[in-house]
């Protein structure tokens, strides 16, 4: 019998994100949904994403991603290690907090 592979993306970091959810109630619905989306993909380069997120995902760099979260109203930035399935939630918070922040640095 072969050894099992996960092949499917793991989000690290799930205590951010379930803090991010206190802080952000109105948001809680869509982080869980994205959350279980993220985990349910195989992405092996950026398009991986595009196909799923179209306009509501945008890139910084190769490897920090920033998904729009309830329409525009929020931005979740993470940064994506395809080769080894990996998601580091980086930064929640609001239209208005993301403009405040240098996304390539954080």
């Amino acid at each position: 019998m072969g050894t099992y592979y996960n092949i499917d993306m793991h989000v690290i970091a799930r205590k951010r994100l379930l803090d991010y959810c206190e802080q952000y109630p109105d948001a809680r619905e869509r982080l869980f949904a994205w959350h279980a989306d993220t985990e349910a993909s195989e992405w092996t380069r950026p398009i991986d994403i595009t196909t799923i997120y179209g306009k509501n995902v945008s890139f910084v760099g190769d490897k920090v991603v920033v998904f729009d979260i309830k329409g525009t109203s929020y931005r979740l930035v993470v940064r994506v290690e395809y080769r080894y399935k990996s998601v580091y939630i980086r930064w929640f918070g609001t239209h208005k907090e993301y403009d405040k922040i240098d996304v390539a640095n954080i």
